[in-house]
């Protein structure tokens, strides 16, 4: 902590002018700072990655020979013999948006101000060890589903910056599955059920809870939601990858009660926080 803490203080001596001074006012950088920092900066975040990647590459072998292997909680039943697939997110699991983060931090803004500019730039890096993976998981013949929260209007984006990467993407069928095309929603269940009925999923890939189980048991408390973590352990580091994000996501909705409007003043989430530390 104490490291950190410096690292921090760096950042405020080091841009002193006034403009900055004012900017780190806001809460949205005060709350990110360090959060970008580990994952643009260090290796430890780096070698995270490789390893989740690298791990799940050494499972695939073994997941296509036993017929019986799904990484979907409800493929119970007549899926042994479907051709294989895995399901990935896209955001801090495939692309790297951290670049984004930095521009919010600097302007003193937060999502979604500037999100569907920066998507349009389709220039997001991606992580560490995920083009090798998905080259040898594409190798293999097994087919590879992109399915994330971005909204339908931003799919040409995507998929222009996924094949700039020169990442695997379908072009027989609709691998690129988002948010408000056909009716779907933020919760991916149905999405993957959908590909459950023609492909046996081996693999899933994300940095949120509601990856890899319904939103409906995700949006709950912070205890609760690390029992789901030890009610399904079996899956995690085989099956399911989860990619480390402390920038943002539902384990920060989880210190507000999955309510941001029941604590609209800074000094009320600060509180919670603060609460989340007991």
């Amino acid at each position: 902590m104490k490291s950190l803490r410096h690292i921090f203080l760096y950042c405020l001596i080091f841009f002193n002018d006034a403009s900055f001074a004012i900017e780190v006012e806001n809460s949205y950088q005060k709350q990110s700072l360090l959060a970008v920092l580990f994952k643009r900066t260090s290796a430890e975040y780096k070698a995270n990655t490789f390893q989740i990647y690298s791990s799940a590459k050494g499972n695939i072998d073994k997941a296509l020979a036993d017929k019986s292997w799904t990484a979907l909680l409800n493929q119970k039943e007549n899926y042994q013999n479907l051709p294989p697939a895995i399901i990935l997110d896209i955001d801090e699991t495939v692309l790297d948006n951290s670049e984004h983060q930095v521009r919010s931090i600097k302007n003193g803004t937060s999502y979604p101000i500037g999100w569907k500019e920066w998507v349009s730039e389709e220039s997001a890096g991606a992580l560490p060890g995920v083009k090798e993976y998905l080259s040898y998981a594409d190798a293999k013949g097994i087919k590879i589903f992109y399915v994330t929260n971005r909204t339908h209007d931003l799919e040409e984006y995507t998929r222009n910056n996924i094949k700039s990467l020169e990442l695997p993407l379908d072009n027989d069928i609709d691998v690129l599955l988002m948010k408000n095309e056909k009716g779907w929603t933020s919760d991916k269940t149905s999405r993957r059920d959908l590909i459950s009925k023609d492909y046996r999923v081996i693999q899933i890939f994300g940095d949120q809870l509601d990856d890899f189980m319904p939103s409906q048991d995700t949006a709950t408390t912070i205890n609760n939601r690390k029992m789901l973590i030890d009610n399904h352990s079996n899956m995690w580091g085989e099956k399911w990858y989860m990619l480390i994000n402390p920038m943002y996501g539902e384990w920060e909705e989880a210190l507000y009660e999955h309510c941001w409007s029941c604590f609209p003043e800074e000094s009320d989430r600060v509180s919670q926080r603060l609460k989340a530390l007991e």
